[in-house]
């Protein structure tokens, strides 16, 4: 039997070197999955695997250390940009970066994540949005839609009880120490283009010095939302790009 060579000019896919062989647990349809490998490319093509660390959060991606083979810590629920400065104020050298949910990121850790932006640390952030609180249940999230049903909003969320959902992504491009705040998704080839060119220049930031970068992935919710993989990715277009537009807010 003949073994066939692949020219690397004509390779469309692969998996990722960085990614491990542990199978993953997200739910059919996750974004989770397609941003660990957009991570997982960039450090390999930027040659920054033994330069990085990564904190991971508490919410459904508190396993990315089993999947992708580079130096991790582990945080505290909402506590990533703390641990975070802490990470690179020790090793300056070090292309530091969180990956968090919005409920880690943008409620528990909304103090942690404004002022490790207002002091403008050196590090990434990866920011999942997915508008509801998927590993606990799917409560409501700070980032939840108006009218948008959840376990703990079953009429849909209310202005008067619950407020409005937080831009949060917005919010920390106002401060200064803020050097990147660009929004994206992962539901086409060319949105994945899009997400991987900013999480790579999110990670060259952390090298320049520049101060924080955030990088949000509007992100779909299957189980938590109700729906099937294709049907939360039309949802999403549909309901979550209107109040959460893709594109730069700040890039400097």
């Amino acid at each position: 039997m003949s073994t066939s060579i692949i020219d690397p000019k004509n390779l469309v896919y692969a998996k990722p070197v960085l990614m491990n062989e542990t199978q993953m647990h997200y739910c059919p349809g996750c974004s989770h999955g397609v941003v660990h490998k957009l991570v997982a490319e960039v450090i390999d093509e930027m040659g920054l695997k033994e330069i990085t660390i990564g904190i991971a959060p508490v919410g459904c991606a508190v396993f990315a250390y089993d999947y992708l083979d580079i130096d991790w810590q582990e945080a505290a629920h909402g506590r990533a940009p703390a641990l975070a400065t802490a990470v690179k104020r020790l090793n300056p050298d070090k292309m530091v970066f969180t990956y968090q949910g919005d409920g880690d990121l943008a409620a528990i850790g909304t103090a942690e994540t404004i002022h490790a932006a207002n002091r403008g640390e050196n590090i990434a952030i990866i920011f999942i949005n997915n508008g509801i609180y998927g590993m606990t249940g799917g409560q409501m999230a700070p980032t939840t839609l108006m009218n948008m049903k959840t376990s703990t909003t079953p009429n849909g969320r209310d202005t008067h009880e619950n407020g409005y959902p937080l831009k949060i992504t917005d919010l920390l491009a106002q401060l200064p120490g803020v050097c990147l705040a660009t929004r994206h998704s992962v539901h086409t080839a060319g949105a994945v283009k899009k997400a991987k060119r900013m999480i790579a220049k999110a990670f060259q930031n952390s090298l320049d010095g520049k101060g924080t970068s955030i990088v949000e992935i509007v992100s779909t919710c299957s189980a938590g939302w109700k729906m099937s993989p294709a049907g939360a990715n039309d949802w999403m277009v549909e309901n979550m790009f209107p109040v959460y537009p893709m594109g730069d807010i700040k890039n400097i």
